[in-house]
């Protein structure tokens, strides 16, 4: 059984800074290609950084030189540390792992973590 779970999402005051957690269990996380993902009230989900497989990362405008993503594939664990945080970064996050060869093909989410910026 394939699961993705967040962790590390909380209350904090703009300026400050969180550590998001996803450890994934069930897939051979070395060759998934990890992403975050966040969805504010009534707005759509949207791509907040990606890391590949092989260690490539790209980010969302929003959150370059805030955020950072990284991964361990020892403990099966892809990060998100987010600095500088704003008003604005308040949303549910969620991990996304993904893959798609010749044989294997697998999309999963995690349940997601709330984070909250507010004074």
């Amino acid at each position: 059984q394939v699961q993705l779970v967040e962790s590390g999402g909380g209350l904090v005051q703009p300026g400050g800074s969180l550590r998001l957690s996803c450890a994934a269990s069930g897939i051979i996380f070395r060759m998934y290609d990890m992403d975050w993902y966040r969805q504010a009230p009534g707005k759509q989900r949207e791509l907040v950084a990606t890391i590949s497989s092989g260690g490539s990362t790209n980010y969302a405008d929003s959150v370059k030189g805030r955020f950072t993503i990284s991964r361990d594939n020892a403990k099966n664990t892809v990060y998100l540390q987010m600095n500088s945080l704003k008003p604005e970064d308040t949303a549910v996050y969620y991990c996304h792992g993904h893959i798609r060869t010749i044989v294997i093909v697998g999309d999963y989410w995690g349940q997601g973590t709330q984070v909250t910026v507010s004074s």
